[in-house]
């Protein structure tokens, strides 16, 4: 890219994480946002290494993981505040099939590093692994805490006059709402609500998932729980029975015993399962497709894009816009 002024458009876990690999460059760059929101705002963060109702372990983990722990320690470490939070990962089955399926999986090349091993469950139960890796990141004050040190930088913004105005590339990180918006193609973006719920007494060890759903720990006897799809009413405005589909899987994992103090929704940005894309958009370029796993790609697809941006180093071609738009025409 020719030397000038970037300007970074959207302020979620896209837009932070790129801003940073831009300000660890030297790179001259401003970031904008309307204030629209988007899923970073409500996302609760965790990174569960082995996913899914078929016990696999998440798109490249082991590539994308070590990247966000050592990202995420430095931006602790120049900010003085934690946004990460390991925690092993209770991974419960309810039916003998399921149970089944884990138990043939766990001495699999993939899934065998990070699994623990089996533990003792209650009778609502069939079976339980421990699986380690996982943990929460504090999106909202992570990309909180980034916008400030940006602004006090001179470099965030939110004028109009300022989006309309500054630079001489864009890089749109709009998250759900560009790809709705149908420039990269047909998207996949689905609705979630999740709940946030007091529950003294109950475990804050480990998260825990399993009967479609989750629940996270998040400290003080406070525990985020989800979460929905919706697929057509792509909006972020909660329901009463998103709710009560929440507080069904709260009750599934943790007990009857707990207080809703908080209902959320956003829309994940999903254009191929979570697996998220970059490349060039016209004269302009792109970060999105972080789906529900945004805490775990965010980082290293902004690592890649700086370095195709700014040094020529085309990413892989899983990863490429122009590839995935090419297939998919």
């Amino acid at each position: 890219m020719s030397d000038g002024r970037l300007l970074v458009v959207g302020q979620g876990l896209a837009g932070s994480c790129l801003s940073w690999e831009l300000w660890n460059r030297n790179v001259d760059f401003h970031w904008v946002d309307r204030g629209t929101g988007g899923s970073s705002r409500v996302a609760a963060g965790m990174i569960n290494p082995i996913t899914g109702k078929n016990f696999e372990p998440s798109w490249r983990i082991a590539d994308f993981l070590p990247e966000a722990l050592e990202f995420y320690t430095r931006i602790e470490a120049c900010l003085g505040k934690r946004f990460w939070y390991p925690l092993p990962v209770l991974r419960l089955a309810r039916s003998e099939k399921e149970w089944g399926k884990i138990l043939g999986k766990l001495s699999e090349p993939a899934v065998a590093p990070w699994v623990v091993g089996e533990t003792d469950v209650t009778k609502e139960w069939v079976g339980g692994v421990i699986v380690k890796g996982g943990g929460r990141l504090d999106v909202p004050a992570f990309i909180n805490a980034s916008r400030e040190f940006f602004r006090e930088k001179g470099r965030y913004h939110e004028e109009e006059v300022v989006f309309d105005s500054i630079g001489r590339g864009r890089v749109w990180c709009e998250g759900a709402a560009g790809l709705m918006s149908g420039r990269y193609g047909m998207h996949r973006c689905a609705k979630g609500e999740i709940l946030t719920i007091r529950a003294n007494g109950w475990d804050e060890t480990q998260a825990r998932v399993g009967g479609g759903g989750w629940l996270l720990p998040v400290g003080n006897g406070i525990f985020k729980t989800g979460a929905t799809y919706e697929w057509n009413e792509l909006n972020d405005l909660p329901t009463s029975e998103g709710r009560a589909k929440v507080e069904e899987i709260a009750r599934r994992l943790g007990g009857d015993d707990f207080e809703v103090i908080g209902h959320e929704a956003g829309v994940r940005p999903i254009l191929r399962r979570s697996q998220p894309l970059i490349g060039p958009v016209g004269n302009d370029w792109m970060i999105n497709g972080l789906g529900s796993k945004g805490s775990l790609y965010a980082p290293g697809m902004a690592r890649r894009l700086a370095g195709w941006m700014m040094d020529g180093i085309e990413p892989e071609e899983e990863v490429d816009l122009r590839v995935f738009l090419k297939q998919n025409l």
